[in-house]
């Protein structure tokens, strides 16, 4: 079977509902061992989408134990400026890192208290997983990053920031943006700049769980479709 939208929006409500994922979702968690959603993520709410990203790499024939997505089995991965990383959900296969993932969220009602944080994790990850990559760290075929981002949906995340007058101006283009503008700028630019190989931002709400997708290029069929490339990709080398 392969992951579908409604997968995809089943998994979204259950990140908002800080519950086990539902159904299938919860056996691909105790399949790969992560035991009950609990021990998924110490955060919890990304325990269904960590399932849901895990659901690929099952259905294409990765066993078990290539698919880490708990923190008991070891999330590490090197780094060239730290000595390690723990990312999210990581897939290793015969000394290839076939996929590592960034899970996160920006909720309110302070939304410009964690802004930053949220850019500069995201691309410090990047940055020094590439570097390491290029220090030869990594055996096998070039690693492959994705990075999920979900936008809590709310009046502070909509309303218009305006940027501190500081000792130059800013970009222009983020004049007259919001919290949920500004950060889809930041992943179109995660993207087009190569630091990850696929983004999915969206907004939604624990009172609307259905997920906005702001942009064509950040949505869940563009992610679904560049992690199912990656699968082929590595299925025409011999992988797995």
């Amino acid at each position: 079977m392969t992951v579908s939208r409604q997968d995809f929006e089943d998994a979204v409500s259950s990140y908002w509902g800080m519950k086990r994922a539902q159904g299938e979702l919860s056996a691909i968690a105790d399949k790969v061992g992560a035991g009950t959603a609990g021990s998924v993520r110490g955060g919890k709410h990304f325990d269904s989408i960590a399932a849901l990203l895990a659901k690929f790499f099952l259905d294409a024939g990765y066993p078990p134990a290539s698919i880490r997505v708990s923190t008991v089995q070891r999330l590490e991965l090197p780094g060239y400026y730290r000595p390690q990383k723990q990312w999210d959900v990581v897939v290793a296969h015969e000394g290839t890192l076939v996929a590592a993932f960034e899970l996160k969220a920006l909720g309110g009602p302070s939304f410009g208290n964690n802004y930053n944080n949220r850019v500069e994790e995201a691309l410090g990850s990047a940055v020094d997983l590439r570097r390491a990559a290029l220090a030869n760290l990594f055996r096998g075929e070039k690693p492959w990053l994705g990075y999920f981002f979900i936008m809590e949906d709310a009046r502070g995340s909509r309303a218009l920031v305006k940027s501190a007058t500081g000792a130059f101006p800013a970009d222009p283009v983020w004049d007259g943006t919001s919290y949920q503008d500004r950060f889809r700028i930041f992943c179109e630019r995660l993207l087009a700049e190569r630091l990850y190989d696929a983004v999915c931002y969206i907004t939604s709400s624990a009172d609307d769980p259905r997920p906005n997708e702001p942009a064509s290029s950040l949505d869940w069929r563009h992610f679904s479709a560049a992690i199912n490339a990656r699968i082929t990709y590595l299925k025409e080398l011999g992988l797995p």
